[in-house]
């Protein structure tokens, strides 16, 4: 049965502490760590203090790789290592704070650049992937590759069920370690059904994002019919990802009650 819970994000305004005691409340079992939030809040948790906060809420774990200022993809070599160390650094929190799984994104290279440099980029994926998902195996802690919504400025790499197993293919790690998150909105916003993402992935799916939209652009709205979902997916943890607080409740058709804040 997989765990169900929400995504942390900055924007939320509120410690990690505060979010899981919100998020029991609502009956939810699971928080995940996103690297902006952990990077950007005054008090983001040490993955020591991650484990205690988990193991006092009865909470599992996951971490979700930064990706709003790096680029597995990128063409500049230095760019690209450093997003390489980011991951990396991301997994070993992981796996001390006892998590289950780090959510990476693929990487990606603006469409209007000439042809040698969209090569270079989609080469530089996989090896940066190669790196990241051999590090998961060294430290034990599944690294999984998230299906992307489209753009029109960018090419991204995970966008359709043959791209994402094009990329997993070329990687020399087994699905122990190199899993798959499957996020549903993106799905929806790319026009392909989830279900084809279980059909062909099955079991190395061990995330699931959920949240909506209407077709039209990645919205991250609440997803309300989410329970077929969750029982269809064979996630071991499935996730709101929402853009605030008061939305992790409306998934749940619960009137929207905002976190206690510490008053110390």
């Amino acid at each position: 049965m997989s765990r169900l819970g929400a995504a942390m994000d900055i924007r939320y305004g509120v410690s990690v502490e505060e979010f899981a005691a919100y998020v029991t409340d609502l009956g939810l079992d699971h928080v995940e760590l996103k690297r902006e939030y952990l990077e950007g809040h005054p008090d983001a948790p040490t993955p020591a203090e991650m484990r205690d906060i988990a193991e006092r809420y009865d909470l599992s774990v996951t971490y979700h790789a930064p990706f709003r200022d790096w680029n597995l993809g990128s063409f500049n070599e230095e760019a690209r290592r450093g997003s390489v160390d980011r991951v990396k650094k991301s997994l070993d929190d992981a796996a001390a704070a006892g998590a289950g799984a780090v959510v990476v994104h693929g990487g990606s290279v603006p469409r209007r650049y000439p042809e040698w440099v969209r090569e270079t980029a989609a080469e530089n994926a996989v090896r940066s992937l190669a790196e990241c998902a051999a590090h998961a195996e060294r430290v034990g802690v599944p690294l999984c590759l998230e299906n992307q919504p489209r753009s029109d400025a960018k090419r991204r790499y995970t966008t359709t069920p043959d791209d994402l197993a094009g990329l997993l293919s070329e990687i020399p790690v087994g699905p122990d370690y190199f899993g798959v998150t499957l996020d549903v909105g993106h799905a929806r916003v790319n026009d392909v059904d989830w279900e084809r993402f279980v059909d062909r992935f099955g079991d190395r799916i061990r995330v699931c994002h959920l949240h909506d939209n209407d077709g039209t652009g990645d919205d991250h709205e609440p997803l309300v019919d989410h329970e077929r979902i969750v029982e269809a997916v064979p996630a071991d943890y499935c996730v709101f990802e929402m853009k605030s607080v008061d939305d992790v409740a409306r998934c749940l058709g619960v009137e929207p009650t905002p976190p206690e804040r510490s008053t110390t």
